[in-house]
C-alpha cells in the first residue's frame, strides 16, 4: 500500500512513530477542522482508512522506507 505525498506529510506532521498514535492524532485533528476544510477532511479520512487496513508491521515498514 502506498501513501500519497499529502498523506506522507500528514504522517510527518501528526505521527508519533506508531500507527495507533497517528490514528488518534488524526481523529483529534479532524475535530478541529472548519466546515470549509473539506479537502483536508477527505484526505485525512482516506489516510485513516488505509491505516485501518494495515498492520503495525506494515506501517513501520512503510514509514521507515
Amino acid at each position: 500500500m502506498k501513501l500519497t505525498k499529502d498523506e506522507e506529510m500528514l504522517v510527518l506532521l501528526y505521527g508519533d512513530g506508531t500507527r495507533a498514535g497517528l490514528q488518534k492524532a488524526l481523529m483529534e485533528m479532524q475535530k478541529t477542522l472548519q466546515a470549509d476544510e473539506t479537502e483536508l477532511r477527505e484526505m485525512t479520512e482516506q489516510l485513516l482508512e488505509k491505516l485501518r487496513h494495515m498492520s503495525d508491521r506494515q506501517f513501520k515498514k512503510l514509514t521507515e522506507g
